[in-house]
């Protein structure tokens, strides 16, 4: 029978306490309480959960930002001029489709063009690492939402020009296809952070807890959305104390959502800042194999050590 140990580390000393064999348990000849004492293994496998947890909190709020992205932008797209052919007109919750189809194209050009590329500059057969790939995606993310700010900007000057500000219901001559951009980023953002985050939480989470760590991506996203909600809610309660409420119920026209986009912006440039911060202190699970053999029961370590896959620095990025 064979399998992989997680090598001992230096980092959280605190809890290697929990490994240390005490008198009373040395003296005791009955099988020790696994609630007093644990194995090495299980200590590192704690700490192989501790060290992504600062990693799992960067991805929150990029998914904040873009949890009320795809509302903002059918309320924007009610607002512009739809027509296609000037017969046929685009449904608002159907711009989408863009983002899908970025995701699509997107994943098809990583694997078949930026991989091969990367690999030969990095010698990594991944290409990049999987936290290079989440960087990545965030600053793709931080791209859009900006873009969007910079597209409401212009929406709202078309409106201003022939005097629709005050109709929210009129169709601004500005085509829909504005959003266009915004979409595809967003698109492409999600194929560097959402594999990339998959894939993280996959590889560096223990063997016997990778289902565990792997819901810590959807929980993320759950923690996302509710605070995304929260964020536009204090935003609309304290905006409209000022001159202009941000985030209007009625006439998006006389709001300032291109503000909400510069400040969701600003916080995911801080929060890019945190995340490198984060990877720089990062270390990768060393295993180490161990195969059982032997015709009385004898139990052989394998002195060769199993290296993390390649990640480009040793530490971090």
């Amino acid at each position: 029978m064979t399998g992989r140990l997680i090598l001992s580390s230096c980092d959280c000393r605190c809890l290697d306490k929990a490994a240390v064999i005490t008198d009373d348990v040395e003296s005791n000849s009955n099988p020790p309480n696994l609630w007093r004492l644990s194995t090495v293994h299980r200590v590192e496998e704690l700490k192989a959960i501790v060290r992504m947890l600062p990693i799992w909190a960067a991805g929150i709020l990029p998914l904040t930002a873009y949890s009320h992205q795809e509302s903002f932008s059918i309320q924007q797209a009610r607002t512009m001029d739809r027509s296609l052919y000037h017969t046929f007109q685009i449904p608002p919750a159907t711009m989408s489709i863009f983002e899908i189809l970025s995701v699509l194209f997107g994943i098809l050009l990583y694997e078949r063009l930026f991989v091969p590329f990367a690999r030969r500059i990095t010698k990594n057969p991944t290409g990049i690492t999987f936290l290079q790939r989440i960087g990545i995606g965030f600053t793709i993310n931080i791209l859009g939402t900006f873009i969007s700010a910079l597209v409401e900007t212009k929406r709202k000057a078309v409106a201003a020009n022939h005097g629709l500000l005050d109709k929210p219901t009129a169709i601004i001559p500005i085509t829909v296809f504005w959003l266009v951009p915004q979409y595809s980023i967003h698109g492409m953002a999600l194929v560097f952070i959402t594999v990339g985050r998959l894939e993280f939480f996959y590889d560096q989470s223990p063997e016997s807890m990778r289902s565990t760590a792997a819901s810590f991506f959807w929980i993320a996203i759950a923690v996302g959305n509710y605070t995304g909600t929260l964020m536009v809610s204090l935003i609309h309660k304290y905006s409209e104390k000022g001159v202009r409420n941000w985030i209007p119920e009625r006439n998006l026209n006389r709001g300032r959502l291109e503000n909400y986009y510069f400040f969701v912006s600003g916080l995911q440039v801080i929060n890019l800042i945190y995340y490198v911060m984060c990877t720089r202190f990062y270390t990768y699970k060393v295993l180490e194999e161990v195969s059982e053999g032997g015709k009385e029961g004898h139990v052989e370590l394998a002195t060769n050590k199993i290296p993390p896959r390649p990640m480009g620095d040793e530490n971090g990025i």
